[in-house]
């Protein structure tokens, strides 16, 4: 059966929340007076049942197979997409962010042994909504109303995924020597342009749309890490009505063969080949850094 390949320890996460953190107490006093343990538990047991019978069955063959750049981009796993919407149209994408979005408003406490579920099942599966959380995170706190409106429903609602974007094929961690650059255009718009490594779920058809977040420099940036800003580069620039519309121009070079997660599209990615791709600043310039910490801590 299902079970013998994975089964979530949920007596322990219950164990932790009833002894260790009395999670009922902690909801009562943030004014959470529907969610309790009792909830809980069966939130819990829900997520397990469909890393039971739709994620943890799909480890294997997104190991063997992985996924592929092929002509018209990026074929993930055969039987992602599929699992992929199972889990937007169960309503999980949004279980620990605000209702103003269209989340669950749960507490983050239950959010994070869910992701644990999701990403102790299928690790390669899991990664592309653990960047599109960093992604949502970063814009709720730093964004814009007009970015947050824009943008939020559909991370949250899983609609579209997100990616971290930072290093570089010359630097690794050392972000302060990046060459991505972004100019300023007349319409408050940016032209971004430049190449990054190592993106998880950089490029794949699971979702509506990839929203990149970005870290690059203006022209008049300090150096080192304090001139960073980031910047939201869409995959498909949102139109008139908040739906995907032109292509921008960010295209996937190569798939990088890292780490063994051969399931999860780790991409090589160029923003800006045919005249730049249009980006939008997050935030004030020059704080990017900040801003991705959000991102990475999240």
């Amino acid at each position: 059966s299902p079970m013998s390949v994975y089964d979530y320890p949920y007596k322990d996460a219950e164990f932790i929340l009833k002894e260790l953190i009395s999670f009922d107490e902690m909801c009562a006093g943030a004014g959470l007076d529907e969610v309790n343990q009792e909830l809980a538990t069966a939130v819990i047991e829900e997520a397990n049942r469909l890393a039971v019978e739709v994620m943890a069955p799909l480890n294997e063959v997104g190991d063997k197979r992985g996924a592929s750049l092929e002509d018209d981009g990026v074929h993930e796993t055969p039987g992602f997409k599929d699992a992929y919407w199972q889990y937007v149209e169960s309503g999980w994408a949004g279980l620990g962010f605000p209702e103003d979005f269209g989340g669950q408003g749960m507490p983050k406490t239950l959010a994070t042994i869910v992701d644990e579920i999701w990403q102790s099942s299928n690790l390669g599966f899991s990664l592309c909504f653990m960047l599109t959380h960093g992604a949502i995170e970063a814009l709720l706190l730093h964004g814009s109303d007009e970015l947050k409106e824009t943008y939020l429903p559909k991370l949250v609602s899983g609609q579209w995924t997100g990616t971290m974007n930072l290093t570089e094929p010359h630097c690794g961690t050392d972000l302060g020597l990046m060459r991505t650059k972004a100019e300023p255009q007349d319409d408050g718009t940016f032209k971004v342009s430049g190449q990054k490594i190592f993106i998880s779920a950089g490029e794949h058809d699971m979702s509506e749309n990839i929203i990149h977040l970005v870290l690059a420099k203006t022209p008049d940036a300090a150096p080192g890490t304090r001139g960073i800003s980031m910047f939201i580069v869409p995959k498909f620039i949102p139109d008139a009505e908040g739906n995907p519309g032109e292509r921008n121009d960010v295209k996937v070079v190569s798939i990088e063969h890292k780490m063994g997660i051969n399931a999860s599209p780790t991409c090589v990615l160029a923003f800006g080949d045919e005249g730049g791709a249009v980006g939008y600043l997050v935030g004030e310039a020059q704080r990017g850094m900040k801003y991705m910490f959000t991102m990475m801590k999240s």
